[in-house]
């Protein structure tokens, strides 16, 4: 019998948002505004705690990490989205649609495992302030923060890889404007059942696990403030969370509205992405900026003021 000859895919057609037809231009504008305020916000805050010695403790330490997440987040798809709303430039290499998948993936674990990292850093601040600076030392910050990176490039390094040992030899268009696994993966001419399955253990237990640890960390934390007998100490510790549950509401609460709305996913899916992957990097430099007594501090000692903070 004779085979049937394949052409085998070297590059993927990125399609761009769907449903945008005629609004490129105005889109293009909104997205590189966004994209800049993203790479200033987020350099800032960086530049903010690197050059304050007030701010090099380990929450501090742990936000550094965070801004570089941001960064690198919103530029695995916007620079590509932009040049597709600008140029129609919609091609994208077999090694480009590979890269964009793996450090999405990468990024997107790391940080909600630092989510985690973070909740439990308050919650020894919080549940254990005489034994923060003992348990939160700078070796045990570095070896968390290591791990989150660790762990993140494995996820990413194996779902990369079962997407992509696929054979993709039919339709090369994707019909997004970046590319994912399941959007990429429905175009391979092989079966997908091992991939579907290693991507739900890795999309779904891992997000809940660090899910379920964030909500433990904070019933013990507000257990713990509720106890408090002074008026001050409960506002005071409650403002200190009161930023890392805005990021981490906005870093689990869309996706769990797709996952737990199936009849909503195809309208909402679209909204989501932006938003988590535009939008909350944007965002999170932000919340902890205006929120903060001593990042504003520290951000006036930057511009050549005098850092006062009460």
């Amino acid at each position: 019998m004779m085979g049937v000859n394949h052409t085998a895919v070297t590059h993927f057609i990125l399609l761009g948002i769907p449903n945008t037809d005629g609004f490129q231009t105005i889109l293009f504008f909104i997205f590189l505004a966004i994209y800049i305020c993203t790479l200033m916000g987020n350099l800032l805050m960086l530049s903010t705690v690197l050059a304050d010695p007030h701010l090099h403790t380990p929450m501090y330490f742990f936000l550094c990490n965070f801004a570089v997440l941001d960064i690198g987040i919103s530029s695995v798809s916007l620079p590509k989205l932009l040049a597709i709303l600008w140029a129609n430039s919609k091609a994208i290499s077999l090694g480009g649609c590979m890269s964009q998948v793996f450090f999405l993936h990468i990024l997107a674990c790391t940080e909600g495992l630092f989510c985690t990292v973070m909740a439990f850093d308050r919650y020894v601040a919080i549940c254990h302030p005489l034994r923060y600076l003992l348990i939160m030392n700078w070796r045990v910050c570095v070896l968390l923060a290591a791990s989150s990176w660790i762990t993140s490039s494995f996820h990413a390094t194996i779902l990369t890889s079962l997407t992509f040992t696929l054979p993709y030899c039919g339709s090369n268009v994707v019909d997004y404007f970046f590319c994912d696994i399941f959007l990429v993966a429905k175009l391979a001419c092989a079966d997908r059942f091992i991939l579907e399955n290693v991507t739900f253990i890795n999309l779904g237990v891992v997000p809940m696990t660090c899910f379920f640890l964030i909500l433990t960390s904070y019933v013990r934390i507000f257990y713990s403030i509720l106890k408090m007998n002074s008026g001050e100490g409960r506002r005071k510790a409650t403002s200190t969370c009161a930023s890392h549950l805005m990021v981490v509401t906005m870093f689990f609460g869309p996706c769990a509205l797709i996952y737990t709305q199936p009849q909503l996913s195809e309208v909402l899916v679209t909204p989501v992405h932006i938003f988590g992957n535009v939008v909350t990097p944007m965002l999170n430099p932000l919340i902890y900026t205006l929120r903060n007594k001593e990042v504003k501090a520290g951000l006036k000692k930057l511009r050549g003021g005098h850092r006062t903070v009460h």
